[in-house]
């Protein structure tokens, strides 16, 4: 069935598509920034507002997690950032006369882009089984009706609990210790679907799933590679770190299939070399991998390594490290060695040429600090390709010394904290006997769902509840109109959201919206304003204060929602603990982390020092690890790089630079030259010949599985771009769609977003209506 969308949702009909940026930042991105937040907040809260971003005295930004340097400007944001938080403090309203106004049918085919344009949420609101549209309830109602259906239940394994990395420590930990009252370990959250494969890898090399390394470090690091992502977009502060790094003599090798401005060259926006000069030209090298070919390039300069060792004894590798601090350096020795360069060659689609050049600064650097994001955690082999990592680091002790180390960059701002928190499917006995004692009851040992699992589940039936702290899990989650069915089929779905999505419009039979205070609002509870805290993706802890007037007097923290449903839900079983003192207070709050999870001893104290304080990591701080071993692991880790048949194309799903997640700011993507649309597909001009198509063309993307079901993304326009041969990228959500639910890396059950074989069918039909874009998808089976 074609979708009708009203005029407002003029969907691609304005498309443009110029050539893509040599740069990033500098004055376009001020005034995108400035843009952005004026038409949402309006000049002069513009101004007040992100002023106290990322400030010691302010709130944390709601869109990356990357840390702040110890010396902060007065403007420290990005322009990600500046859109972020445009977003949360917006002036426009969904009042419940918005939803009078738009049944779910409506609502249905609009836009991501349209329905976060309509602004904060005010009311907390309902879809009774059988209605068309959400109707206001009453707070007491909300959480009577979550508490009527969690007591339907025949098992609290029923249900399934969500979160978001943009939730609060305070609020993560109430959160799991809630749903592990209620006696369930269904606790999916964001970090499935992104990081999870750094987590596993990391876990089982050195005994701790977080990075190695602290902002300090990259300044201090002789290379710095930076491997599967994009930080002019997805982390634009880092580039500050780069080029800081750089002024003080670091070399910089970017490793990713597409090139991006971000690592061609950073203008500085608050600096005048950003703004009238040249800027500074970060990546030294670029590596144009082949998708998925991240694992070879790393086999092979593990290789080289130990040739050189071979040629000159005690000159390449660490091996007083080695020797003390590792274990299973022989067997991986004897593997590495056998890698061949045709492998090598066929997996990264690099010449041979390019990879010794890169090793030759790999040898020159004493100090090097690895960097990934979702380029390495979505494929098939995502962990054993960061175990090949780990390897490389290990050799030359790069983990421990100041100036090296592993450096996985997180996304959402509190998502690493979440983790710390509580927030896992397969929590520890340790932390489970911690979380029991404090709060006399008995913790579920058996593990839970994660994201992918948890919607088989509620595609099973299996599940019935499904409650999201944050987020917006259609979007967000891999095969889009098989999760959309498996949450039409819970008999309750509630989202604790400040802003309209995907996922209020694809409801259960009940449907709860439950309107939440946002970072940059003041949380002022009888006691005073309440304050929370925030891990950045370097575990550093600190507070984050919110000063604006709330959206809505109808608005409850995530803390009071959650707190309030517990007490509903959980009467006088379960934990025993004071939800009410809990509401009422935040400290005593942290007063409970600091007993249950090692790091946060004397947490209140502590967080209120300026910039807040930094969480043990054992291999950093003493070089000691915590694995089954208790050595760090070196690993043996057989090659592997997607296979391709011949006609098909490797697909890799991406943000526009006018998004953030699954949040979409605008219709542009400045650095890649593409303006007002989003339905393009990036591919090498070969293979668009090969396939007789020409610039402009539209196609069908069909991906191709093998379970019998045919999952396409209609009518996207093919556009030349420098991608390999074979590959081509296209932007999510809209393409989530083509990612099959049982296509997961191997170990963490991450989908696989970055390596899907997919062939194109070229459409000869004239381009939509302007106001009747084509369906986002159809699934065949």
């Amino acid at each position: 069935m074609t979708r009708k969308p009203p005029a407002e949702d003029p969907g691609d009909a304005r498309l443009r598509v110029g050539p893509p940026k040599e740069y990033a930042a500098g004055i376009p991105a001020v005034t995108s920034s400035l843009r952005h937040a004026g038409e949402q907040m309006g000049v002069r809260r513009s101004l007040l507002t992100l002023l106290r971003v990322n400030q010691k005295e302010g709130f944390d930004c709601p869109g990356c997690a990357w840390p702040e340097p110890g010396h902060r400007h007065k403007a420290e944001f990005c322009e990600n950032g500046a859109k972020a938080v445009a977003e949360e403090a917006t002036v426009r309203r969904v009042t419940p006369e918005f939803f009078a106004e738009h049944s779910l049918e409506d609502l249905l085919p609009r836009s991501d882009y349209w329905l976060g344009q309509q602004g904060r949420l005010t009311h907390p609101m309902y879809r009774p089984a059988g209605a068309d549209r959400y109707e206001p309830i009453s707070w007491d109602d909300a959480f009577a009706v979550i508490a009527r259906e969690l007591a339907a239940l025949d098992h609290p394994d029923e249900a399934a609990f969500y979160t978001s990395g943009r939730a609060s420590n305070e609020a993560a930990f109430l959160y799991q210790l809630f749903v592990r009252g209620l006696g369930t370990n269904n606790l999916p959250d964001c970090s499935n679907m992104c990081h999870e494969s750094s987590g596993s890898a990391l876990v089982e090399t050195i005994g701790i799933g977080k990075g190695s390394v602290s902002l300090e470090d990259l300044y201090e690091a002789d290379l710095i590679l930076v491997v599967g992502q994009n930080p002019g977009t997805n982390h634009p502060r880092m580039l500050s770190a780069l080029e800081q790094a750089k002024e003080r003599g670091a070399r910089v090798i970017a490793v990713n299939p597409l090139p991006e401005a971000g690592l061609l060259r950073f203008k500085n926006p608050q600096k005048p070399s950003g703004v009238i000069g040249g800027g500074t030209k970060l990546a030294d090298q670029f590596l144009q991998i082949r998708l998925g070919g991240d694992q070879a390039l790393f086999q092979a300069f593990n290789r080289m390594l130990l040739e050189a060792e071979d040629e000159a004894p005690g000159t390449c590798l660490d091996t007083a490290f080695i020797e003390r601090y590792t274990h299973g350096f022989e067997e991986f020795a004897e593997h590495a060695r056998k890698v061949t360069w045709d492998e090598i060659l066929r997996a990264t689609g690099l010449p041979e040429e390019e990879i010794r050049e890169a090793f030759g600064q790999v040898l020159a650097a004493e100090r090097i600090v690895v960097c990934w994001a979702m380029g390495l955690t979505q494929h098939k082999h995502s962990v054993p390709t960061i175990r090949d990592v780990v390897n490389f680091l290990l050799l030359r002790g790069n983990i421990g010394r100041p100036g090296a180390g592993l450096c996985p960059v997180r996304g959402h701002s509190n998502v690493q904290g979440d983790r710390t928190m509580g927030i896992y499917e397969k929590p520890d006995a340790a932390f489970l006997d911690r979380l029991g004692a404090e709060f006399a009851f008995t913790p579920p040992r058996r593990h839970g769902h994660d994201a992918v699992d948890s919607i088989r589940a509620m595609r099973d039936g299996d599940v019935k509840v499904f409650v999201a702290l944050g987020g917006n899990f259609v979007a967000a989650a891999p095969d889009t109109d098989l999760t959309e069915q498996a949450l039409r089929r819970c008999r309750l779905t509630v989202q604790i959201s400040t802003k309209l999505n995907r996922s209020h419009v694809i409801a259960g039979e009940q449907a709860l919206i439950l309107p939440c205070l946002g970072r940059t609002e003041a949380d002022l509870r009888p006691g005073g304003p309440q304050l929370v805290t925030v891990e950045d993706s370097m575990g550093m802890v600190h507070l984050s204060r919110g000063r604006l007037t709330p959206a809505s007097e109808h608005l409850l923290s995530e803390v009071a929602i959650i707190c309030r449903m517990a007490r509903a839900a959980l009467g006088d079983t379960g934990p025993q603990a004071p939800w009410e003192d809990f509401e009422a207070d935040y400290d005593r709050i942290r007063d409970r982390i600091e007993r249950v999870i090692p790091g946060f001893e004397d947490f209140n104290a502590r967080v209120r020092q300026p910039g807040g304080f930094a969480l043990p990591h054992p291999p950093r701080d003493e070089r000691r690890f915590t694995t089954a071993t208790g050595l760090a692991n070196f690993t043996v880790n057989p090659l592997e790089s997607p296979e391709v048949p011949p006609g098909r194309l490797l697909l890799q799903t991406l943000r526009s630079h006018d998004q953030y997640n699954t949040t979409i700011y605008g219709l542009d993507d400045r650095y890649r030259g593409i303006h007002q649309g989003r339905r393009v597909l990036f591919l090498h001009p070969d293979d668009l010949a090969e396939r007789g198509l020409s610039d402009g063309d539209l196609v069908d993307i069909v991906s191709e599985y093998g379970d019998g079901v045919e999952r396409r993304a209609h009518a996207f326009r093919v556009v030349p771009y420098p991608t390999p041969r074979g590959c081509c990228a296209a932007y999510f959500p809209e393409t989530n769609v083509l990612v099959p639910l049982d296509s997961t890396a191997a170990v963490s059950n991450t989908p696989t977003s970055k390596s899907i074989v997919v062939r194109l069918e070229n459409l000869a039909d004239p381009l939509p209506d302007p106001v009747c874009p084509p369906p986002s998808a159809e699934r065949r089976g």
